[in-house]
C-alpha cells in the first residue's frame, strides 16, 4: 500500500519536525511505500492532498483542525478519495477528540497502523467544505484571528483572549433558516451547525454521530438591539459547558437537527468553517453523508 504523510511544522508548539521523524519510520513499518511532504504554506496541504487522490491508498496527515480542513476541501470532489490517518498536533484538535485519538504522537501513529476506517460526513458550505463545524456570529473570528505563535505559547487561552477582544463588538442580526419542512426567521447573536462531539475544547454535544448525514443547528436568540444581554451569554456558556442537550427545551434558543437547508444572514457576516475564515454571506449548506474514511481505534 502507499502512503502520502503530510505535516505542518508550526502546529501545536513547532515539534512537528521532531514527530515528523518518529511518525515516518513507523510509517515504514507498515507501509510498502511512503513519501514525506512538509508544508511551508498555506494552500500547501490543499495541492498535496488533491494531487493524492488515485496515486495513494493512505493520506496521513499531522497538524491542526485548519491542516485536516485543507485535505477536506482538497479530496471531496475527487474520485478515488485516499484513506485518512489523523495525527492531531494543532491546539484544540477538536475533531480527534471526537472521534477519541490521542494527541499523543505514538499513540495516534498506533490508530493508523493498527485501527480501522469508519465512514464520515463531511458538509458542504457553498462550495466550501467541512467537517466538524460551521459557525457564524459572536467571537467565531477569535480561531483564525489568533495568531500562531500565541497559539504556540498560550495554547487554548490565547483563543479565549481574542474571544474576550471580539465580544466588545458583539451584536444581533437577523438570520432565515430555509428547508424543506422548517422555515425560521429570527434575531441572534451566535449560529452553530456542529457534526462533532467537541467545539473549541469543549464537550458540546456528546450524542453527536458522525456518519448519520445530519448535523446540529444551534441559535442563540437575541432580543437586545445593541450588545448582547446576560441572559444569552448565559445560554451559550450552559451549552458549551452541559452541551445541546440542555437547551433542548429552552425558548431562547433554536435546537434543529438538518441535513441540507439554506441560510439567510447578512452580507459582512463571515462564517467560520473548521475553525478557519469561510465565505461572508448566505449560503447553501449540505451534508455528504458517508464521504470520507478516516481511521479510528480498532
Amino acid at each position: 500500500m502507499n502512503c502520502l504523510f503530510i505535516y505542518n511544522p508550526t502546529s501545536g508548539k513547532k515539534k512537528g519536525q521532531k514527530n515528523a521523524i518518529y511518525i515516518e519510520s513507523e510509517l515504514k513499518k507498515h507501509f510498502d511505500n511512503v513519501v514525506v511532504k512538509p508544508t511551508g504554506k498555506a494552500g500547501d496541504a490543499s495541492d498535496f492532498s488533491a494531487d493524492a487522490c488515485g496515486k495513494y491508498d493512505v493520506l496521513v496527515v499531522a497538524g491542526g483542525d485548519g491542516t485536516l480542513n485543507e485535505v477536506i476541501n482538497a479530496i471531496a470532489t475527487k474520485e478515488n478519495r485516499p484513506q485518512i490517518g489523523y495525527i492531531p498536533t494543532g491546539t484544540t484538535n477538536d475533531l480527534a477528540h471526537s472521534l477519541k485519538i490521542p494527541k499523543n504522537v505514538k499513540k495516534a501513529v498506533k490508530i493508523i497502523t493498527n485501527g480501522k476506517c469508519i465512514s464520515h460526513d463531511i458538509f458542504k458550505v457553498n462550495e466550501k467544505y467541512g467537517i466538524y463545524v460551521c459557525a457564524f456570529g459572536m467571537c467565531t473570528g477569535a480561531s483564525y484571528l489568533t495568531k500562531q505563535n500565541k497559539k504556540n505559547k498560550f495554547g487554548k487561552v490565547a483563543y479565549f483572549v481574542e474571544g474576550i477582544k471580539e465580544l466588545g463588538g458583539a451584536k444581533r442580526f437577523e438570520i432565515s433558516i430555509n428547508s424543506d419542512n422548517i422555515n425560521i426567521t429570527d434575531n441572534i447573536v451566535l449560529g452553530l451547525i456542529v457534526n462533532s462531539r467537541y467545539v473549541g475544547g469543549f464537550k458540546i454535544n456528546k450524542m453527536a454521530n458522525c456518519s448519520d448525514g445530519f448535523v446540529n443547528l444551534i441559535l442563540f436568540k437575541e432580543r437586545k438591539k445593541r450588545g448582547v444581554s446576560i441572559g444569552v451569554l448565559f445560554k451559550i456558556a450552559k451549552a458549551f459547558l452541559f452541551g445541546i442537550n440542555s437547551l433542548n427545551k429552552s425558548k431562547a434558543c433554536h435546537v434543529l437537527k438538518l441535513n441540507k437547508f439554506q441560510v439567510t444572514i447578512p452580507d459582512d457576516e463571515v462564517v467560520n468553517i473548521d475553525g478557519e475564515k469561510g465565505i461572508t454571506g448566505g449560503f447553501n449548506f449540505e451534508v455528504l453523508k458517508q464521504h470520507i474514511q478516516i481511521f479510528v481505534k480498532g
